[in-house]
């Protein structure tokens, strides 16, 4: 497996408003560039996705997979697994730890582990790592600060 990289952001609102939009996988298309498609294949109980199947095309890299999701029992932490190899990868994990802060925002740590199917020098996987990560924490930020500004 690849090796786990690691990002965090301050996000201007509440955890349970980070929770709602992180949770909400069929509007990622709105305000995510690289997904094309999310759609929730299957729930848990409770309603919260277990099973969520994502087309995503970012230019260099297009795919088709279904995650996998388990979540912390107070939405803390919510953490994925790649179902099967996809044409792309053989393996993904990662998860979304969530902090309240004094102030009322979040932090939001972000951490990836992708095993690609295709070789790519550990320099470079790195660096699309940090942009992958570095992009995802800023649209999800910009995703839940509007939504917020607009209630």
């Amino acid at each position: 497996m690849a090796d786990s990289s690691t990002q965090s952001i301050i996000i201007g609102a509440a955890p349970d408003r980070v929770t709602a939009v992180i949770c909400d996988f069929a509007r990622y298309p709105e305000w995510t560039d690289a997904v094309r498609r999310a759609e929730v294949v299957e729930e848990y109980e409770d309603g919260y996705a277990s099973q969520v199947h994502f087309t995503i095309d970012a230019g260099v890299m297009a795919d088709e997979y279904v995650l996998a999701y388990e979540y912390a029992e107070d939405l803390s932490r919510i953490e994925w697994h790649l179902v099967a190899p996809s044409k792309m990868q053989k393996a993904q994990r990662g998860s979304y730890d969530l902090v309240g802060n004094p102030d009322g925002s979040t932090t939001v740590t972000y951490t990836l582990e992708v095993d690609l199917s295709v070789g790519m020098l550990g320099m470079f996987r790195r660096k699309a790592e940090k942009m992958i990560m570095d992009t995802a924490l800023k649209q999800l930020k910009r995703r839940v600060e509007a939504t917020g500004a607009a209630q």
